[in-house]
């Protein structure tokens, strides 16, 4: 039988003969790093390479019918890993070192094993939430496509863009609990379960979407994951919510956003329809999204619905500009921005921000002159 290890001194000894100062570091992973390989396990092995010509020794060949691929991992994509950019944490985390050209290099990488620890750690807890969000972008082209399929698609259509949601949502799992997968897909399900931060229906939806020959079913098990996920990522976001403060967060919003409802204004009287509907409709978002923001000190996810965020804007008491649209009549989306402008400066200095607003050239040129003058 053959030792796999056997192979990986070969290699070490090619390495220092004929590219002894092109690679970095040489180590394996996986089943053997773990002690759970079988006789059919190849050796999953990786080096990082020091130099352009570093990356000609990778190789993949086949002995004793058993496969292998020396693969090379650079110093940045190892950095990426590290930070939890990528999924692959685990292979820097803990991976065993077969080879290492020097000091230098042995320090670099213990490096990038001390940034994952710090990213663990319950301070740094935030930094792997917004990564655990963004996982969840991905998956909703996903959902889309399955949904637009209907029943036109086979089976094997389903399962595959299922299986990115399922990787994609679980990783964001992974995340949210500042944890990474240690084992491959399909070994790693009693690792996930036990996280204490996980959908109640975890492993229901995850058992519907690898088995199920059902396609309708393969979906809804997509989606509620996906949802019960997210809700937990909103869940756990609203504990680094902090207390309103208006001042410093929303300081010079107004002077600008006064140039869109302006415009707004314009294009009504010059019943200009779509740049007044398409102006009223962004303005609107947009002053929601900074009152949200100078509440809770969060900006407001992409993935969350638009009532969310929108309910600050409502109980500010502004004009809901989108139920003032008609497109054949601007003079209420006119009356209503002009309410929206007054009453937006009024609750913003209430607020206690200032706003830069002058009645003449000669005011503003003394408020520069002071300004300089003091800082």
């Amino acid at each position: 039988m053959l030792n796999v290890f056997d192979v990986a001194s070969t290699l070490v000894n090619h390495i220092k003969i004929n590219y002894r100062e092109d690679i970095a570091i040489i180590a394996y992973y996986g089943s053997y790093a773990q002690g759970s390989a079988s006789e059919r396990s190849d050796l999953d092995f990786f080096f990082i390479p020091a130099s352009s010509n570093g990356y000609h020794a990778s190789i993949q060949f086949i002995i004793d019918d058993i496969s292998f691929d020396f693969w090379p991992i650079s110093w940045e994509r190892a950095e990426r890993m590290a930070s939890f950019e990528e999924s692959f944490t685990t292979i820097i985390a803990d991976c065993k070192i077969l080879y290492i050209r020097s000091d230098e290099d042995r320090e670099r990488f213990m490096k990038l094993r001390d940034t994952i620890s710090t990213l663990q750690e319950p301070e740094n807890g935030q930094k792997l939430l917004e990564k655990s969000e963004a996982e969840l972008h991905d998956v909703y082209m996903s959902l889309y496509r399955m949904i637009r399929a209907g029943e036109s698609d086979s089976i094997i259509y389903y399962r595959s863009e299922a299986q990115k949601v399922y990787t994609k949502v679980l990783q964001s799992l992974a995340l949210l609990n500042q944890s990474y997968f240690t084992k491959g897909f399909g070994k790693n399900k009693e690792e996930i379960l036990q996280y204490p931060l996980k959908p109640a229906r975890l492993e229901f939806y995850m058992n519907t979407i690898m088995r199920s020959v059902e396609t309708n079913d393969i979906l809804q098990a997509c989606e509620q994951l996906t949802a019960d996920t997210l809700e937990l990522i909103l869940g756990e976001k609203e504990k680094y919510t902090s207390a309103p403060s208006y001042p410093d967060r929303l300081k010079g919003f107004f002077e600008e956003v006064k140039g869109l409802l302006d415009k707004i204004i314009t294009a009504c009287e010059k019943k200009d329809l779509d740049t007044a509907l398409f102006y009223a409709i962004h303005v609107q978002g947009e002053i929601a999204v900074f009152i949200y923001f100078a509440e809770t000190g969060q900006w407001p996810s992409p993935l969350m619905t638009y009532s969310t965020y929108q309910d600050a804007y409502i109980q500010a008491g502004f004009p809901d500009l989108a139920a003032l649209l008609n497109s054949h009549d601007l003079l209420p989306l006119k009356e209503g921005v002009q309410r929206l402008s007054s009453q937006l400066e009024s609750h913003l200095r209430a607020k206690g921000v200032e706003i830069n607003r002058f009645t003449d050239l000669e005011q503003f040129e003394a408020f520069l002159k002071k300004a300089h003058e003091i800082g």
